[in-house]
């Protein structure tokens, strides 16, 4: 068992107590990493004490659980359903069949479809605020310690254990902590370790848009002059056809199209996009935040190992943000499942740097990867345009060639063929 029954409630301040692994945020990572680790002590029969520190919960102005939606490529749904999560979210998913890309102003354009890969779908898209209340439905029925809402104020380093102090006055001390924290996070701070960024001079807009017709599981993504255009299949409400936006611009158009008036907004999308998805009649709210690949060069620290946005955040261009956060997840996992069949310490140099050996592949080639596609597609310098619409064109000139998209467009690690998937599910 990983805990005591009935372990998940609430601390009393001022409560200290011991636990093996620490987990810092508990949003989609945080929450993710808990469930599976849990999974993993009842199915090994170990002892595994698991903390969960979340300041807010869902549905309580949660910034990790708003109203964004995310797409989960079919690899991570595969990842999902091994670590015993994507049972708790199965039904919440609307399905992407094809995806259409296009260049804005030129000839290249290219699509992806399911079909050919002899799969029902490329992925799914999410309502990150059903997501956070499916997640912590089930955490209150696991054997994992929640405590929320409740924030770390302070850490304190030690050799066998680190000693976190909350806001409620409660203090933890943590074999192994991860941070979960997202781009600002608190245990990086306390550390003081280093984030590298690459500013690309752009923003995001974010929100939900109602068009005049069926999406029938397509996505879109749209390169323009200013930054791509990424457009999601939501599920329907009330009869309405719903898409989830994504629109990176300068940071000064962003601020305005974030306030403008709605009806100038729709205009502007529609002009931007064109009418592939048909006639865009709504927006909902608007947010903006600045785009930055973020990275922490080791994202491992003595008794310490971050995961997701906390150990990197990825422009939106691909998607790929949560698909190579749970990749982090995957294989901290694997590390401590190790780690309690040898019987070690789960916070020891070794397990860390097993970690730091699994995830440094996989993260360096993505980085570079997402890098290049924005500056690529972020650019009109003639030359790259011209290139860069010679190679959609002969995608969809030459299918062969898009199996290695559609491989990391689904989240496949390197080396995984498309013919060794699983099907996804609604």
């Amino acid at each position: 068992m990983s805990g005591d029954a009935g372990s998940n409630q609430s601390t009393s301040p001022l409560e200290t107590f011991e636990t093996d692994i620490a987990i810092v945020g508990g949003a989609m990572a945080g929450a993710t990493l808990a469930l599976a680790l849990d999974k993993l002590a009842a199915e090994l029969g170990k002892s595994l004490r698991i903390t969960l520190i979340e300041a807010k919960r869902p549905g309580d102005e949660h910034p990790g659980f708003d109203g964004r939606a995310i797409a989960v490529a079919e690899g991570s749904i595969s990842e999902l359903k091994r670590l015993g999560v994507w049972r708790h979210l199965n039904g919440l998913g609307t399905a992407i069949t094809d995806i259409h890309v296009s260049d804005k102003g030129h000839f290249g354009m290219t699509e992806l479809g399911s079909k050919a890969f002899g799969l029902p779908c490329l992925g799914q898209v999410v309502e990150l605020e059903a997501v956070g209340k499916a997640l912590f439905a089930a955490i209150e029925k696991s054997q994992i310690r929640c405590l929320c809402p409740d924030s770390l104020q302070r850490l304190e380093a030690g050799q066998d254990a680190h000693t976190l102090v909350l806001a409620s006055g409660a203090v933890v001390k943590a074999k192994l902590v991860v941070g979960a924290d997202g781009l600002g996070s608190a245990v990086r701070r306390h550390f003081n370790l280093p984030l590298e960024q690459v500013d690309f001079g752009q923003s995001a807009v974010i929100a939900n848009v109602a068009v005049d017709r069926p999406h029938n599981h397509w996505a879109w993504e749209r390169f323009t002059g200013s930054g791509p255009l990424a457009l999601l299949p939501m599920a329907n409400i009330q009869g309405q056809h719903r898409l989830s936006l994504v629109w990176a611009m300068p940071p000064e158009d962003a601020g305005y199209y974030h306030h403008c008036d709605e009806a100038e907004f729709v205009s502007a999308l529609q002009q931007a996009f064109g009418y592939r998805a048909g006639q865009f009649t709504a927006a909902g709210s608007r947010h903006s935040y600045e785009l930055k690949l973020s990275w922490m060069p080791r994202p491992i620290h003595h008794r310490c190992v971050f995961v997701g946005n906390a150990a990197q955040t990825l422009h939106p261009i691909a998607g790929q943000g949560f698909n190579l956060g749970l990749r982090d997840i995957v294989d901290l996992v694997a590390v401590i499942k190790q780690a309690l069949i040898d019987n070690d310490d789960i916070g020891d140099i070794r397990q860390l740097h097993a970690y730091l050996r699994l995830r440094e592949q996989d993260r360096r080639e993505t980085l570079l990867a997402i890098e290049s596609l924005v500056r690529g597609f972020s650019n009109q310098y003639w030359p790259l345009v011209a290139g860069r619409s010679l190679g959609l064109r002969l995608l969809s000139w030459c299918p062969p060639l898009k199996a290695p998209l559609a491989s990391r467009a689904m989240g496949w690690r390197r080396g995984v063929r498309l013919s060794t998937v699983s099907p996804c599910e609604d």
